[in-house]
């Protein structure tokens, strides 16, 4: 799978990659967004970063209907890192408030809302996008 960087208006690149459909892409997942932070001088959203990715992947491959899945990291501005997975099903995520104690699966979206600034969805022809933002500190070294 090819790893594409792409220049933004904040002058930092945004990375992409297009994965399968599988739970192991998850950890592939995990990677471009740590190449990413790293090249923007982020390690301190790291933890709550890859939480983000991972949820937003398993999300993805339990409910897309296509083969693969984008994953999509980019800087929209100094202050926020954006965290994006697209998929070609057009059903849009539900946080649930109903997970019981006993429930091992469907927290996803309560930790996406949780360690996330804000999220939300983005609906096309042909899918949508499901994303959350990080707020950054200044960046150092940049």
């Amino acid at each position: 799978m090819t790893v594409t960087a792409t220049p933004r208006p904040t002058g930092h690149p945004g990375y992409s990659q297009t994965l399968a459909r599988e739970p192991e892409s998850a950890g592939a997942a995990r990677s471009l967004v740590r190449t990413a932070l790293a090249a923007w001088h982020q390690d301190g959203l790291t933890e709550d970063a890859l939480c983000v990715i991972t949820e937003l992947v398993s999300n993805a491959v339990d409910h897309a209907c296509c083969s693969v899945i984008r994953v999509v990291v980019t800087r929209p501005a100094e202050d926020r890192v954006l965290l994006a997975v697209v998929d070609r099903s057009r059903d849009l995520p539900m946080m649930r408030t109903d997970c019981g104690g006993e429930r091992i699966r469907g927290r996803g979206l309560v930790l996406v809302d949780a360690l996330s600034d804000r999220w939300g969805t983005g609906l096309h022809r042909w899918g949508k996008t499901v994303w959350a933002e990080l707020r950054s500190g200044p960046a150092t070294g940049d």
